[in-house]
C-alpha cells in the first residue's frame, strides 16, 4: 500500500473514531439526563433494566452484560438494594452463587420509566432515518465484533 493510501486509510479510521465517540457521547448525554431525573445513574439503570427484562442474574455475570467490572456490580447492586429496587438471593443449588433480582418496586419503576426513556433515546437518534439507523446498527455491530475479536487475539489488528 502506498504511503498516500496508508495515510488516507489512517485518516478515515481516525475520523470514524472521533465521529463514533462524539455521537456516543451526545446520545448517551440524552439518556443520562433522563435517567438522572429518576434518581439513578446509567449503570444503576442498566443493571435494573437487565434484571427486569432478563430475570434474576448471578452477580458474577452481570458485569459482562452491562459492560462493567464485577467489583462495581457489587456496589451498584448495594445501591439498588438501598433504594428498594433490587435484592440479592442465594442460589438454592449452590450457596456460593448469589443472584440479583428486581423487586416489585423495581418492576413498577421500570414499567413506569422505561417507555419514556425509550422515547428519549428514539428522539436522540432521529438525526438518522429509520433505515439509516438500521444500517448504522449493522455496521457498528460488525465493527464491534471485529474490534473485540482482534483485541482478544492480542491487541492491535495491525
Amino acid at each position: 500500500m502506498s504511503v498516500t493510501n496508508r495515510y488516507k486509510q489512517s485518516e478515515a479510521a481516525l475520523e470514524l473514531y472521533i465521529a463514533l465517540s462524539r455521537a456516543s457521547q451526545w446520545v448517551s448525554a440524552h439518556g443520562d439526563r433522563d435517567i438522572r431525573k429518576h434518581g439513578l445513574n446509567r449503570t444503576e439503570f442498566g443493571v435494573l433494566e437487565l434484571l427486569y427484562h432478563k430475570g434474576p442474574q448471578p452477580l458474577q455475570q452481570i458485569g459482562s452484560k452491562v459492560l462493567m467490572s464485577s467489583g462495581n456490580i457489587t456496589y451498584v447492586v448495594d445501591k439498588l438494594e438501598k433504594k428498594g429496587l433490587a435484592k440479592r438471593r442465594v442460589s438454592t443449588e449452590d450457596r456460593r452463587l448469589i443472584y440479583a433480582e428486581v423487586t416489585s418496586a423495581g418492576s413498577a419503576f421500570i414499567e413506569e420509566v422505561f417507555p419514556q426513556h425509550a422515547s428519549v433515546i428514539e428522539a436522540a437518534v432521529e438525526g438518522l432515518t429509520q433505515q439509516e439507523q438500521q444500517e448504522a446498527t449493522a455496521l457498528l455491530k460488525k465493527l464491534g465484533i471485529y474490534a473485540e475479536r482482534t483485541f482478544k487475539e492480542g491487541g492491535s489488528p495491525c
